[in-house]
């Protein structure tokens, strides 16, 4: 049994605070990536480092409580990828990927282009270095696994509101699109989507208005996986029972062996 969770914590000192690192201890899972540190190396305490004994790798931004992104796991990895080797996204602190034996975990933290029509055109080019390289990793020819925050909802059941966010950042077309020729071109699976395809699954909820009370949320927090390892998705949920940020965490199980 291997389980993976991907977590948004808006702030690992932050969610450390809520219960995150207690969380970590009692959901026992093998893999988990993390996105949104806004921390240094430096403003992190050990547990923040290596939670409950976990190894930890992570690739921060340059900007100090900003973006960053984390792998923590049970098994120390086999070899580590810090960044995506473009200095422009790289500086922000927004992939790491980790390898154990044929598995190969990524936790990502897609740009979002919700604060300035100069980053949303960030993340367009974004999108367009990402594409070719998860068209490489598809041909790698292992069990790949992309954890993250993707600030994109692919389709109408993804969010509640769909109606009136056609026109925003993270439902525009062009995103849409994007994230469906990664699936239907590619040979991506959302795992979520695959194993639930009439459960909406939000993640993610605005701190405006009663959105989280209400359920008014977006589903832009994903398992994009290969096609081997998808089909040893047993099951899979959001956690919602505690609340350690603005996003719940997302765990799969696979019946699959480091």
């Amino acid at each position: 049994m291997l389980k993976i969770i991907s977590a948004n914590v808006n702030g690992i000192r932050s969610a450390a605070q809520k219960g995150f690192i207690e969380y970590l201890a009692r959901v026992d899972a093998d893999v988990v990536c993390v996105q949104e540190l806004k921390a240094q190396e430096a403003d992190m305490k050990p547990e923040m480092r290596n939670p409950n004994g976990m190894h930890g790798v992570w690739h921060c931004a340059e900007k100090r409580g900003y973006s960053g992104v984390a792998i923590y796991s049970k098994q120390a990895p086999d070899n580590v990828q810090y960044g995506m080797g473009i200095e422009e996204f790289d500086r922000e602190g927004r992939f790491v990927r980790a390898d154990f034996g044929n598995l190969s975990v990524i936790s990502l933290y897609l740009p979002s282009g919700t604060s300035a029509p100069e980053r949303q055109e960030l993340k367009y080019r974004f999108l367009d270095a990402f594409y070719p390289m998860l068209e490489t990793m598809k041909m790698e020819g292992r069990d790949i696994v992309v954890c993250g925050d993707w600030n994109i909802a692919h389709q109408n059941i993804d969010l509640k509101n769909w109606k009136g966010n056609q026109k925003n950042s993270g439902f525009l077309p062009e995103e849409r699109e994007w994230i469906g020729k990664v699936i239907r071109d590619l040979g991506w699976v959302d795992m979520w989507r695959k194993l639930y395809p009439e459960v909406p699954g939000y993640t993610w909820w605005s701190n405006r208005g009663q959105a989280y009370a209400k359920d008014v949320g977006w589903r832009i927090d994903y398992q994009m996986v290969t096609p081997h390892l998808a089909e040893r998705a047993l099951h899979a949920h959001i956690y919602k029972d505690e609340k350690f940020s603005d996003h719940a965490p997302l765990v799969v199980e696979y019946d699959y062996s480091l």
